[in-house]
């Protein structure tokens, strides 16, 4: 289906603050009751996308800070030693948004494979599922990959979002029949993809309205697919300022390697400093999406859920944590690694971390439904000079 499978793992994730910070991002939190034992959104991203890859050469290409490298090496241990050697870890040297992190992704399996590959990039912080149905869709994107096309991935929408870019379809599109997998022919019908006919920006509640009622928009995925020759092609047509400090680099050598808990870590790269210090920060969305005049989108047969605020996490897991006590209480939510005590309230969410893992302690606590207001206290820490909490 694939040859190689991107997974961006960067970010610090500040809808989900305090449980998610710089030290611990959202990616790598938990997605079941079970913290100890629980899948994490990251490590349910590497499932995917060991399940979409090539059996015989497939590669899954991990791009994150290195911040993050002990993290990730944690989560990959989980998996066994066969898949394990299909992963590889690319720390990132500086936050430069998803366009450097693909283009350095790219152009690294290019250089490495020495031929074409079919490229499918995905997220790290989201829920999909059932797998079996991400599997059928992505089928779809890699058939049109395979044809010069960039392929998104476009979610019905549930309901007027403000929060999520937009996708605007155009005409119904088919696959050739040989483009087909084999996962495609099990379904009993096809996976509708459309031509592309805009990408549009995060709209204003009567915009998103609009939108939702047109049913010709669909919320953006922040998944794509595409061939290594046709985005590099991309990259130098619609931002060679962003390719062009990558392309300077020297294909890496064993010595460039190195290993833990498995995990295989493209620990020196010579150059890739200075290439991170050159390249600008700017998103895959505006640096080539919006811009290819050869885009696809499948429309996901699939649930995907972003937990992009407390109220969704708390929907999620209900209470998880250390000790939880409460009387007279009424719909409140828990996250804690200390003991906590409710008496008398109802609908908060309360979220603590104690600063046993050497981070600054912090408690954050909200009104169901309130809970999107936290991106305004991370900018009245910010304002304070307090990043050390973030």
């Amino acid at each position: 289906m694939f040859n190689d499978c991107i997974i961006m793992a960067g970010g610090s994730g500040i809808r989900l603050w305090p449980a998610s910070n710089s030290r611990r991002p959202k990616q790598f939190l938990s997605i079941s009751k079970d913290e100890a034992g629980g899948a994490s959104f990251f490590s349910s991203a590497v499932e995917r996308a060991l399940s979409v890859i090539d059996r015989t050469d497939g590669r899954v290409i991990i791009i994150a800070g290195k911040s993050h490298v002990e993290r990730i090496a944690a989560a990959c241990a989980a998996f066994s030693p066969e898949e394990r050697k299909r992963l590889v870890l690319i720390p990132e040297p500086a936050a430069r948004n998803t366009a450097p992190a693909i283009a350095c992704a790219v152009l690294y399996a290019d250089w490495v494979s020495g031929t074409e590959r079919n490229m499918l990039v995905l997220t790290s912080d989201h829920i999909i599922q059932p797998l079996e149905t991400f599997r059928i869709d992505a089928a779809a994107a890699a058939s049109f990959a395979q044809q010069d096309k960039l392929a998104v991935f476009g979610i019905p929408p549930r309901k007027p979002e403000t929060g999520y870019g937009y996708i605007e379809a155009d005409k119904r599109l088919s696959a050739p029949p040989e483009q087909k997998d084999a996962a495609w022919n099990r379904r009993l019908s096809e996976p509708e993809v459309y031509a592309v006919e805009s990408f549009r920006e995060k709209p204003d509640r009567k915009t998103a309205e609009q939108f939702v009622a047109s049913r010709r928009f669909f919320w953006n995925s922040g998944m794509f697919a595409f061939s290594s020759k046709f985005m590099l092609a991309e990259f130098r047509r619609q931002a060679p300022e962003v390719i062009r400090p990558f392309e300077r680099l020297r294909a890496p050598d064993e010595g460039c390697y190195g290993e833990q808990k498995g995990l295989r870590i493209l620990k020196e790269w010579p150059e890739l400093r200075e290439a991170y210090g050159e390249v600008k920060s700017i998103s895959f969305d505006y640096a080539i999406a919006e811009k290819c005049s050869r885009t696809v989108m499948v429309k996901a047969g699939f649930d995907w859920i972003d937990v992009g605020n407390w109220d969704e996490y708390a929907r999620l897991l209900e209470n998880t944590g250390s000790e939880i006590y409460q009387t007279g209480c009424e719909s409140c939510f828990v996250d804690s690694d200390i003991p906590v005590a409710l008496v008398g309230v109802k609908d908060l969410i309360v979220a603590v971390r104690s600063g046993r893992d050497g981070s600054p302690p912090t408690v954050f606590i909200a009104k169901k439904g309130e809970t999107q207001r936290v991106r305004d206290i991370v900018e009245q820490i910010r304002a304070a000079g307090r990043t050390e909490l973030l």
